[in-house]
């Protein structure tokens, strides 16, 4: 049987309403994972596109624009940074020489791997000193914010 929860903290401001101490909370996690990486010269923006490149495979500019919400011009720019450093390569189409294809190098993918490690290295031991009861609540917090994501 699971202990009974642990009482939830006050809010940050219990004036604030709930999308303000939502945003809060996740900026900051989300700004201290983020610096985990294994290679901060790579910025947010390149490793999220090194990232989902080593998740999804090879695709070409305007796939991984869509992907990331950017234009093509702006993720132009972040893939020529990529590929000057070593870690993304160009490979022709196959169907239409006109287009490339954007794969990450094997030193993209290990960045990449080696910072997933780094955050969850950061994250386990925090996520372990909660109580049951409190990580069953962030599972389900976890679903929620999922689906805000998607919407």
């Amino acid at each position: 049987m699971d202990p009974p929860p642990a009482p939830v903290p006050p809010r940050a401001d219990p004036g604030a309403p709930l999308a303000t101490d939502v945003r809060i909370a996740v900026n900051r996690l989300s700004r201290t994972l983020r610096a985990q990486k294994a290679d901060t010269t790579v910025s947010d923006a390149q490793f999220s596109a090194l990232a989902l490149l080593h998740r999804e495979g090879p695709m070409s500019l305007a796939d991984l624009s869509r992907h990331e919400g950017v234009t093509p011009p702006s993720m132009t720019k972040t893939v020529t940074v990529l590929i000057d450093r070593g870690l993304l390569t160009k490979d022709d189409h196959g169907d239409d020489r006109r287009k490339v294809l954007l794969d990450p190098t094997p030193a993209g993918r290990d960045l990449v791997v080696q910072t997933r490690q780094r955050r969850d290295g950061w994250l386990t031991p925090r996520l372990a000193d909660l109580t049951p009861g409190e990580r069953k609540t962030l599972a389900a917090a976890t679903d929620i914010m999922r689906r805000l994501a998607a919407q």
